[in-house]
């Protein structure tokens, strides 16, 4: 059976945050988290509070948690937020602050 978490809108760019994403598919869920814990990305922060949520989603339906691991993760973009810099001479330059959208979905083996 599969358990599901997931962080809407986080303010991290979908490309920084797959690149965490990335490295903990397919760990059991001890690996995982000692590799997020450790990791000196940003996205490591958001990632582990994801698979948390996902592993008390799990032992909430009585899983058994020795057998848990990481079986998918995925990371889709969110709104951007657009803002301007000022510049010299009166000019504006955009700057876009991207959100994600991190999932994460544990499963027994």
């Amino acid at each position: 059976m599969n358990y599901n978490a997931s962080h809407r809108f986080a303010r991290i760019s979908p490309r920084k945050a797959r690149l965490v994403a990335d490295m903990v598919r397919g760990q059991n869920i001890e690996d995982a988290i000692t590799a997020l814990d450790f990791s000196k990305r940003r996205g490591a922060y958001f990632l582990r509070s994801v698979l948390k949520s996902a592993i008390a989603n799990a032992e909430e339906n009585d899983a058994d948690l020795s057998r848990l691991y990481v079986e998918s993760t995925w990371v889709d973009s969110g709104p951007t937020i657009k803002r301007f810099q000022p510049k010299d001479r009166g000019r504006a330059h955009p700057i876009w602050k991207r959100t994600s959208h991190i999932h994460v979905q544990v499963a027994e083996r």
